[in-house]
C-alpha cells in the first residue's frame, strides 16, 4: 500500500511567510516585505543597480552598456629579422608597428577581422633597419592617407641605407622623443632604446586605461625603456637568442660580437630577468618578439620568462583561449616569425 507524507489537521499550525508581517489595506502603497527588500539592496550595493543619487528617492537606475569603443585589438603579421610588423587599434582604427612584413600578407589578415585599410593611419617606425622598413613606401604608394611616423634621423638613415623612392617624403610626419603625439584616441611617446640603428625607438601607447610598450631590437635595458615598460599593462619586447645556442652556432665572431653588445639583440635571460623584476599584477600580457631562426626557439624563449616569473610565485598562462590559461594572471607568448597571430582584444 503506498505511503503519504502525513498532512497537519486544520487545528495545527504550520509558521507562514507572512505570519508576522501585518498589511494594512486601507494604505494606498501596499509595504515591501522585508526578505524582497533585503534582496534589492544586496543587488544594489553589489552594482546592479543603485538608488539615484540626484534625486535621494527609490528609483533605479539601469545598467550601464560597456563601451566598445574602449577595447584595445592587437595583431602581430610577422617578427624576426625576415620582416616585422604589428597592428594596435580600437574599434575606430589604428596604426601599423614598422612595415618589414609583405602588404599581400597585412591586407588580407586586416579584411578578415574587419579592419579596413582606410581607418589606419599610419606607420609608426622603430627604426631604420630593412626588416622594419623594406614595405613601407609600398604600403603608403597604395594608401595615400596613411603617414609614416618616425624621428628625423631615423627618416634620414631610410634614405642613406635604403634604395627607395624620395617621395617617401611626402608621407613623413616628424615626430621626437619624449614629446607625446596623437594618433585618433591614441596617445604614443617615443623612448630611447640601445640598438645599431640610426636612431632607435621604443613606444608608449596609451588609450583609455590601456597602456602598450614596445621595445623591440634593443641590446640592453635602457633607464627609459625602464621607466616606460614599469607603467605597462601589455609589453612587447625582444627575446632574441638563447646565449648557448648564438655562442656555439656558425655566425661568424663579428656577427657575433653585434648580437652581444649592449646596443645588439636582447638575450633569453636578460629579458626574462627584467620582466619578474618589474612583475606586478597590472601586467597582464608579455608579448616576446623577433626571435632569432638560427639562435633561439619559442620554447626556449617562453621557458625562461615563464621560469623567471614563476619563480616570484606568479601563475602564467601561455596566450590561448583556454580556461586554464585565461584564469593565469598573465600570459607569455612568443609572436611567430612568420605567421600572424589571432588578433587579441583587450578590455
Amino acid at each position: 500500500m503506498p505511503k503519504y507524507k502525513r498532512r497537519p489537521t486544520l487545528n495545527e499550525s504550520l509558521p507562514g511567510l507572512f505570519d508576522e508581517f501585518e498589511i494594512d489595506m486601507t494604505r494606498e502603497e501596499l509595504p515591501v516585505h522585508p526578505s524582497i527588500e533585503r534582496h534589492a539592496t544586496r543587488v544594489m550595493l553589489s552594482g546592479g543597480i543603485r538608488k539615484s543619487e540626484a534625486s535621494g528617492d527609490n528609483s533605479v537606475e539601469p545598467l550601464q552598456t560597456p563601451d566598445i569603443g574602449s577595447r584595445l585589438k592587437f595583431i602581430s603579421f610577422g617578427s624576426g629579422s625576415s620582416g616585422n610588423c604589428a597592428f594596435i587599434g580600437d574599434d575606430n582604427g589604428g596604426f601599423l608597428i614598422d612595415a618589414g612584413v609583405d602588404p599581400a600578407k597585412i591586407l588580407p589578415e586586416l579584411r578578415r577581422h574587419g579592419i579596413k585599410t582606410d581607418k589606419i593611419a599610419g606607420i609608426i617606425l622603430t627604426h631604420d633597419h630593412g626588416d622594419h622598413v623594406r614595405y613601407a613606401y609600398a604600403l603608403l604608394r597604395r594608401n595615400s592617407h596613411m603617414l609614416l611616423y618616425c624621428t628625423p634621423k631615423a627618416f634620414n638613415g631610410i634614405l642613406r641605407r635604403h634604395n627607395i623612392s624620395r617621395r617617401i617624403k611626402d608621407y613623413h610626419k616628424a615626430i621626437y622623443k619624449e614629446i607625446p603625439f596623437d594618433i585618433g584616441d591614441f596617445r604614443l611617446t617615443a623612448f630611447e632604446v640601445q640598438h645599431d640603428g640610426s636612431d632607435n625607438a621604443g613606444f608608449f601607447i596609451e588609450h583609455g586605461t590601456h597602456t602598450f610598450a614596445v621595445a623591440t631590437d634593443l641590446g640592453c635595458i635602457s633607464q627609459r625603456a625602464d621607466f616606460y615598460m614599469r607603467q605597462a599593462r601589455y609589453i612587447m619586447i625582444e627575446s632574441n637568442y638563447d646565449r648557448e645556442m648564438l655562442v656555439a652556432g656558425h655566425y661568424p665572431e663579428y656577427l657575433k660580437a653585434r648580437i652581444l653588445a649592449d646596443n645588439g639583440h636582447l638575450d633569453n635571460e636578460d629579458a626574462a630577468t627584467y620582466i619578474a623584476s618589474i612583475y606586478t599584477p597590472r601586467l597582464t600580457h608579455v608579448f616576446l618578439c623577433h626571435l632569432s631562426h638560427d639562435n633561439n626557439t619559442p620554447e626556449k624563449a617562453t621557458d625562461a620568462m615563464k621560469n623567471a616569473l614563476q619563480a616570484k610565485g606568479v601563475v602564467v598562462g601561455d596566450g590561448s583561449d583556454s580556461i586554464e590559461s585565461r584564469e593565469a594572471p598573465v600570459q607569455v607568448m612568443a609572436l611567430p616569425r612568420f605567421e600572424p597571430t589571432r588578433m587579441f582584444i583587450f578590455r
